[in-house]
């Protein structure tokens, strides 16, 4: 019955977007696909490749209006909110890519190995590539910090100097180790542990992990021995969140193999037992945060020790709109796995009856109610290449029944966000700031020589009583490509119930071999940067220079009761008659964290009606609209509501984004047009 309803809502969507649209297209050339008033061409929303969207971005391309709300009104007066930021045609987004240029452009290199089977090794592990955004020095600019994965290579503390460039300063900071013989950085993540007001940074490794501790005076100790994280895991993903609420942030790891050492193997038998249904990877390790500088491994007390699958991303948040919690495990190899937070310090396992099980190559989690209608949705990635033809999912969440059952139905092939080819992280944002959040998506696994690997892997997979698990079954790659030279994907979101796809037309169709994709306002211009990163290759870094976005807010929350990031608090705003949702997340996107800083595209609207914030402790916080201008950063601090930013505890670039002053009248961002101009050409490797 859900499913029905939803897809009903979505006809609905389609069929207003359709003839909202139709004028639009007739002027574009006469076809619904054409530029919609966006400047994308739907036609190569599947680039090409077998089992691309099904045709559903091309039915995305007919609503170029994104006045439509497409979701059968579960918003009220959603297509004014979502009006054009002016003259009635859609916003168009672009992306300047300018990592060069900023001084942010890290090369990438893949741990190795030896002996005859060091290229499957090498495949299996390529994943590290990866990016966490945080303000380590509270300066009102957010940081980065880019992964390295090979022995003796160094990651990377970029700091931000306000003005789109970044200086390297690992080496002062002391937080570029974590390579050598026996482990591989996978992953990193800030997070307050401590709550004394500054983002401390955890490194996630094959191998131990590595807990540095900020000194605040731009240098870090490490503190990992004291803080009980010395549990040997092949972590591929991080996460922190406070899954008890008691005020302080604890840590879930994803491993992917089980936990032995992969540079001495003892028995080569350590690849996935099952393509599909996988039962031999590393599972999940919950790390309870004592609120002493210490953690305790408390996996099995949390009904979590039995997943065993090849986890690849972890996703937390609050599922079913209790005030707590919740997570998602995607697994490459083995089924994903939804748990519900049992408000007691434990998780119970509702995957059949919630999203069912499936054998699908889960690839990314992340988390954000794309058709606002108040519960929060989970898009994950997997492979639709031309050996396997599996299709995202855009998990919608339908909510809770009246027996209390919490329900998602997959709608990726109906909102045209089927096919990312072979996916790896993606993100919701509002990238044009029209008060929908788009997504952004990274693919390609490894682009090297002419040769295609996949006939080679499937007269292994057809091989009768082959051993899948052992390294020594699997054929050399060699200088064979693998599902590369992939173009990414940019959906623009058309009213909550179908996305166009347009990244060729934004700039950011690049054919780099993606990992991680991070979110987040690096210049405080009040529009959405990207940083991507690439196996073996450059990272880009994606300025946005959309000119005619719409208004926006961003919001910087502290905690007090709650642990200080505010991860878990739920902001609501209503504006123009249209009710937005955001959450704070700890590093929600495979192989990446973005900014904590919430930001909210308005639209139209000029003025906020109603903002709340619900914090993690419980409280509900009713901020008064005058107190949070539009077009601005705002500070709010649990219990005091909008305070300075520093009474927050920022500094220089916390000031409220008054340079945005020079915005145009009609909502766009500050920064001219013109500075799209130097935009590389679409699909160029930059």
């Amino acid at each position: 019955m859900k499913r029905r309803a939803a897809l009903a809502r979505l006809a609905a969507g389609w069929l207003a977007a359709w003839l909202a649209a139709t004028p639009v297209a007739a002027a574009g050339g006469g076809t619904l696909n054409g530029n919609a008033g966006a400047g994308g061409d739907a036609g190569k929303a599947g680039n090409g490749s077998p089992g691309g969207n099904g045709g559903a971005s091309g039915n995305a391309g007919a609503g170029g209006n994104v006045g439509a709300t497409g979701n059968g009104g579960s918003v009220a007066a959603g297509a004014a909110a979502a009006a054009p930021a002016a003259g009635g045609a859609p916003p168009a987004i672009r992306f300047e890519e300018i990592g060069a240029r900023a001084r942010a452009r890290m090369i990438h290199h893949t741990g190795h190995f030896h002996g005859a089977k060091a290229d499957i090794l090498e495949m299996f592990t390529s994943g590290g590539a990866a990016v966490a955004v945080g303000d380590y020095d509270n300066d009102g600019y957010d940081d980065l910090f880019v992964t390295d994965s090979d022995a003796g290579r160094t990651s990377h503390l970029l700091h931000n100097n306000g003005d789109l460039t970044f200086t390297d300063v690992t080496a002062e900071a002391g937080v570029g180790k974590g390579n050598d013989e026996h482990s591989i950085v996978s992953d990193a993540l800030w997070f307050d542990y401590d709550n004394d007001g500054k983002v401390d940074l955890l490194v996630a490794r094959f191998g131990t992990p590595i807990l540095y501790h900020n000194e605040g005076n731009g240098k870090f100790r490490d503190v990992t021995a004291q803080s009980g994280l010395n549990k040997f895991g092949n972590t591929i993903a991080v996460i922190a969140f406070d899954y008890d609420n008691d005020g302080y942030l604890d840590l879930l790891f994803g491993n992917y193999f089980k936990p032995v050492d992969l540079f001495d193997l003892k028995d080569p038998h350590v690849l996935p037992d099952n393509l599909d249904q996988a039962t031999n990877g590393g599972g999940v390790t919950l790390w309870h945060n004592q609120g002493n500088g210490t953690f305790v491994d408390v996996t099995e007390k949390a009904g979590l020790g039995g997943h065993h699958g090849w986890t690849l991303d972890l996703g937390h948040g609050d599922f079913n709109n209790d005030g707590w919690q919740d997570i998602y495990v995607a697994d490459d190899y083995g089924t994903d796995r939804l748990f519900l937070n049992n408000r007691d310090g434990t998780f119970r396992d509702v995957t059949e009856e919630a999203i069912g099980i499936d054998t699908k190559k889960g690839m990314n989690v992340d988390v954000g109610d794309y058709d606002r209608d108040g519960w929060l949705d989970i898009y994950v990635t997997n492979i639709t290449d031309e050996y396997m033809q599996e299709c995202n999912m855009l998990w919608h969440n339908n909510g809770v029944d009246a027996a209390g059952k919490l329900t998602f139905t997959d709608l990726s092939r109906e909102t045209g966000t089927c096919s990312t080819l072979w996916g790896w992280g993606a993100k919701f944002g509002d990238f044009d700031n029209d008060g929908w959040e788009d997504l952004f998506a990274a693919d390609g696994l490894r682009s090297a020589g002419a040769k295609n690997y996949i006939p080679v892997l499937l007269e292994m997979i057809i091989t009768p009583n082959v051993d899948f698990t052992d390294v020594n079954s699997w054929p050399a790659i060699g200088d064979m490509s693998w599902s590369g030279h992939e173009r990414k994907k940019l959906f623009r979101n058309l009213g909550g119930s179908v996305f166009k796809e347009m990244a060729a037309a934004a700039g950011v169709d690049n054919e780099l071999d993606g990992r991680g994709v991070a979110t987040a306002d690096f210049d405080n211009d009040g529009r959405l940067d990207i940083y991507e990163t690439n196996a073996n290759q450059p990272s880009l870094l994606y300025h946005n220079v959309t000119a005619t976005a719409g208004h926006w807010l961003e919001l910087k929350l502290v905690g007090t009761r709650s642990n200080r990031d505010a991860i878990g608090a739920r902001v609501t705003v209503k504006a123009g008659g249209a009710l937005l949702m955001r959450e704070v997340n700890g590093g929600n996107g495979y192989a990446s964290q973005s900014s904590t800083r919430v930001h909210i595209g308005l639209g139209a609207a000029t003025r906020i009606d109603e903002i709340e914030v619900r914090w993690p402790s419980g409280r509900r916080e009713t901020i008064a609209p005058a107190t949070v201008p539009i077009d601005h950063i705002s500070y709010v601090k649990e219990g005091q509501g909008v305070v300075t930013a520093a009474v927050a505890g920022f500094g220089r670039g916390a000031r409220k984004a008054a340079d945005s002053a020079a915005r145009p009248a009609a909502g766009g961002a500050a920064r001219k047009a013109a500075d799209s101009a130097a935009r590389p050409a679409a699909g160029a490797a930059p």
